[in-house]
């Protein structure tokens, strides 16, 4: 059973969140600002937080990236905006997803479940012995869920792992934005673009020397990317 910590400043929305998600068999925590949620982080085990943007004391924002120094927990954020550029701040910051209010709570459930999926499959709740792939100093071990790079490990959320894991398992294949996305989300890629395009460029900080001119994940224009093997 996965724990799920909901935060919110709105307390109604916090209580109709557990109730859905109860009836999923999640165990719930709540918190109603970015403090409270950071002292459950601290005594308890939670494996997805469901996190508000516009809260008193500590914000959403400041909050995920305060977690995402220690933690890889996907972050699902929750807002009253829908521009595009409050889901990339939300992306940049660290978060795996984004929904904005008011929301589909059965749409909150599905992403809840699919994001709990990518955690698990990324080795924090159980294990699979898969293998190994390397180009280069690049390389995953997908049994010990590790990304090295010339030896040193390199920390990834769910997310950028299984993109570059996708990548590295068919290296030299190009993957379109849409391609990368209907196979990470399990979702039609419907304004993926930005998304995608935020997560890739956080692979790059942490696996090239320099991001401006990739070693291993390339761009093919017009096209998509790549990993290219060396």
């Amino acid at each position: 059973m996965a724990n799920i910590l909901v935060c919110d400043d709105d307390r109604e929305i916090v209580d109709a969140i557990e109730i859905y998600l109860k009836q999923d068999g999640y165990r719930i925590f709540k918190a109603y600002d970015g403090e409270q949620a950071m002292e459950i982080m601290k005594k308890e085990e939670i494996h997805l937080l469901i996190m508000d943007i516009m809260m008193p004391k500590l914000d959403g924002i400041r909050a995920t990236l305060k977690i995402r120094e220690y933690s890889s927990i996907p972050i699902i954020m929750l807002s009253a905006k829908s521009e595009d550029t409050d889901k990339i701040l939300g992306l940049n910051i660290g978060a795996d997803d984004y929904i904005t209010k008011p929301f589909n709570p059965l749409e909150l459930a599905a992403r809840v479940k699919s994001n709990l999926r990518r955690y698990t499959s990324l080795g924090s709740l159980n294990s699979e012995s898969k293998a190994i792939y390397q180009t280069g100093g690049l390389a995953i071990n997908d049994d010990t869920k590790q990304v090295t790079v010339d030896g040193e490990p390199v920390k990834m959320t769910p997310i950028e792992y299984n993109i570059l894991l996708l990548l590295m398992k068919n290296q030299g294949r190009v993957f379109s934005i849409d391609q990368i996305y209907e196979s990470i989300w399990n979702e039609d890629a419907i304004g993926a673009d930005n998304t995608v395009a935020v997560h890739i460029r956080h692979i790059r900080e942490k696996i090239e020397i320099n991001p401006r001119e990739p070693r291993y994940l390339k761009v093919v224009w017009g096209v998509g990317y790549k990993i290219d093997r060396q």
